[in-house]
């Protein structure tokens, strides 16, 4: 009984988290179409291995790191590059609006760049990150602080700020 209870609860968390799944599958890839391939192979993952969790708390933070996953191998397989130019002429609307700061975390490492897109495009804690990507919550942390600096240092380049 309880593995079926289980099961609902995952149906019930795909169903309530689609959208958000949805929106960090395309902070990875930049296409709508290839974001919702992402998702849907996700989905089938879950569903397909929904006997495996042990634990209900877990279900969100497990569905969230078969979505990363499934974004890394989809990047991994296609190997291509999506310029920002292309995201705006297909007229994509989505939550990131803002293509500087989309674009920027190009220069993030996969984990940094999980971080980020979790913190603050997701509005997860710290602790909730650290248990999506099995890490410990001081790493977090330090990638966090890490990554936010390589992304200032992005974001500032070209800038001609003179004092005085």
């Amino acid at each position: 009984m309880k593995q079926e209870a289980i099961q609902k609860r995952v149906e019930e968390q795909i169903l309530d988290s689609y959208e958000a799944l949805y929106r960090l599958a395309f902070t990875y890839v930049h296409q709508e179409e290839d974001a919702l391939d992402i998702v849907q192979e996700s989905v089938y993952r879950a569903m397909k291995s929904a006997g495996q969790v042990k634990e209900e708390r877990y279900i969100r933070t497990w569905l969230w790191r078969i979505t990363m996953n499934t974004a890394i191998d989809f990047i991994r397989k296609n190997r291509r590059e999506t310029v920002v130019e292309e995201i705006r002429e297909t007229g994509t609307q989505d939550q990131y609006q803002d293509f500087d700061t989309v674009e920027a975390l190009e220069v993030l490492s996969e984990k940094e760049k999980a971080v980020v897109v979790l913190r603050f495009f997701e509005d997860r804690q710290i602790q909730e990150v650290a248990e999506i990507l099995n890490e410990n919550i001081n790493t977090v942390k330090t990638i966090l602080y890490r990554s936010l600096r390589k992304l200032k240092v992005e974001l500032t380049k070209g800038d001609l700020s003179y004092e005085g």
